[in-house]
């Protein structure tokens, strides 16, 4: 009797292991595809390989970016703003212009050289029913920020929310490798541009307005191969906490979106074609996030409607880590 209890308890070992098996495995497929938990489904790696000529433009990235949310409702949470965004004609920049534009604000458009781009997000801003006015430039420049931001006020009338987002990115393996006219377009694109605007711009904003920096998880953790882009994206959280302490006086909240790999233009114009081909697949997603699904946090945090209690906040949108 025992021998066939203990047979039978055996037989119900073997049988509870085999659905465990069952399940490891099919834990395992599922850990190996990446994570769709939004509206629709977004492309994942492998990419097409692809390099492409800096600064980069939108309408040579294959996949096209996805900045459009067209899932996403407004609801007046800009109504009656101006928003002046930096890098604004493609990838996040050009996504957060139409999501605001949805949200009731007129836009203005600063960008390097990328006319057909620009255009094409004055369109889609037009489109939402709002104005959208392009002024190209180097905001690496202190004059240029200040004509950006008095162009922004004549023609639009008022300066609500700042979005600096322009950014320069090239990686070397070598801090050898990195050459003194690199170094200085990176601290200038990335460091100077987001000090000069935010000089230009506060003198025009009244209490309740809100500027918005794109931080980046390399300023976070480091990366690497982008050594000198990841010392500017740590100089843009501090400046941010800096920024916010001093303007909390003057009613003005100053946040950091800081997002780990996102689909556009900025990595395909540095990366190798064969490096672009597997851009975010060391995520815990498994994919990089892409223009829409980054934007809206920049909506929350430009609105007092959603985060009037929130300033010197980095906020990190990266896949899972």
């Amino acid at each position: 009797m025992a021998s066939i209890s203990g047979n039978n308890a055996a037989l119900k070992q073997r049988e509870i292991q085999r659905d465990t098996d069952s399940k490891d495995r099919h834990t395992r497929a599922e850990a190996g595809d990446a994570m769709q938990a939004g509206a629709r489904v977004y492309p994942v790696p492998p990419f097409p390989e692809q390099h492409l000529a800096k600064p980069g433009k939108e309408t040579d990235v294959e996949p096209a970016p996805l900045y459009d949310a067209p899932y996403y409702a407004g609801s007046k949470k800009l109504a009656g703003k101006v928003a002046l965004i930096t890098g604004g004609d493609s990838g996040i920049g050009r996504s957060v212009a139409v999501l605001f534009a949805r949200e009731g604000a007129n836009v203005a458009i600063s960008y390097l050289s990328e006319h057909s781009d620009a255009a094409a997000t004055k369109a889609a801003v037009e489109a939402e029913g709002q104005r959208c006015i392009l002024l190209p430039g180097d905001v690496g420049k202190r004059e240029k920020c200040r004509e950006i931001v008095r162009e922004t006020v004549k023609q639009l009338g008022h300066l609500d929310v700042l979005v600096n987002n322009a950014a320069f990115q090239i990686h070397a393996a070598d801090i050898g490798d990195i050459s003194e006219e690199q170094f200085a377009m990176t601290l200038e694109t990335n460091l100077h541009g987001y000090f000069f605007m935010a000089q230009a711009a506060i003198p025009h904003m009244a209490p309740g307005s809100a500027i918005v920096n794109t931080g980046s998880v390399t300023g976070i953790e480091g990366s690497g191969g982008l050594l000198d882009y990841s010392m500017t994206k740590g100089g843009i959280h501090a400046f941010t906490k800096a920024l916010a302490a001093q303007l909390m006086g003057r009613g003005i909240r100053v946040n950091a979106v800081a997002p780990g790999p996102v689909w556009s233009p900025l990595n395909p114009a540095d990366k190798q074609a064969e490096d672009v081909a597997t851009f975010g697949a060391e995520t815990p997603m498994k994919r990089p996030a892409q223009p829409e699904e980054i934007a809206p946090a920049y909506v929350f945090l430009s609105s007092s409607h959603c985060s009037s209690y929130i300033t010197g906040e980095i906020l990190p949108i990266v896949g899972g880590y």
